[in-house]
């Protein structure tokens, strides 16, 4: 190869790579992956009675879901898990909410878990809210997620959902373990860390993307 070639050969590679490496990333973003709707118009609990007193809706929010029922004993366990993996790691993003069903009666109890969660915590514990119904309306916001998860006979699952702001609800349809991942069990730490964790980045940076696109259409606009 003479030397003409090679200098040939070297513009070239300067002047195509730059090219190259810009049109992947580009690629990506346009192509950036999205946490799969698994089911649509999830039923809106704005009607709910609050422990706080304050109305709460999916509409609008990101939420992490958890159906406690009676059974508040067992579920404190995961609430820890959940507060220590997932809380901690994302409480600060901006409509993010964590949402635990409660059934009726267990105000006292609820308190209880509160005061606790808080004392082995330094973060700012607003995000958890708490809705309380009876039996058919926990039965009924149940079934309009649906999976194939079952309540137990205390009205109560380990498994926890997420739920973007139009009511849909996300999570895997390509999952390794499951083939379609619906809830995440939050008894297991390990699935906590690894498959949730990584699922809720992906919703987070998919609403983040939205906003920047938003706001470049915005500023276009008006320029």
């Amino acid at each position: 190869m003479n030397n003409r070639l090679k200098k040939y050969l070297v513009l070239g590679i300067l002047f195509i790579f730059p090219i190259v490496v810009y049109l992947f990333f580009a690629t990506g973003i346009n192509n950036f992956a999205k946490l799969p709707i698994l089911q649509k118009n999830i039923a809106e609990i704005s009607e709910w009675e609050t422990l706080s007193g304050k109305n709460i809706q999916f509409e609008n929010n990101i939420s992490i879901i958890g159906f406690w029922g009676d059974d508040l004993d067992v579920r404190k366990l995961d609430a820890f898990n959940l507060n220590q993996k997932i809380y901690k790691r994302f409480y600060k993003f901006k409509d993010l909410q964590f949402l635990m069903i409660v059934l009726n009666g267990n105000q006292d109890k609820l308190l209880e878990i509160i005061d606790e969660l808080k004392m082995g915590s330094s973060e700012d514990m607003s995000k958890w809210k708490f809705i309380l119904g009876d039996e058919t309306k926990i039965q009924g916001l149940f079934s309009s997620f649906g999976s194939d998860i079952k309540l137990n006979t205390k009205l109560s699952t380990p498994f926890v959902f997420i739920v973007d702001k139009d009511k849909n609800l996300r999570g895997r349809d390509d999952d390794n373990d499951l083939g379609t991942l619906y809830g995440y069990n939050s008894s297991s730490v390990a699935e906590l860390t690894k498959k949730m964790t990584d699922d809720i980045k992906i919703i987070l940076a998919e609403y983040r993307l939205a906003l920047k696109k938003n706001n470049k259409y915005k500023l276009d606009r008006e320029i």
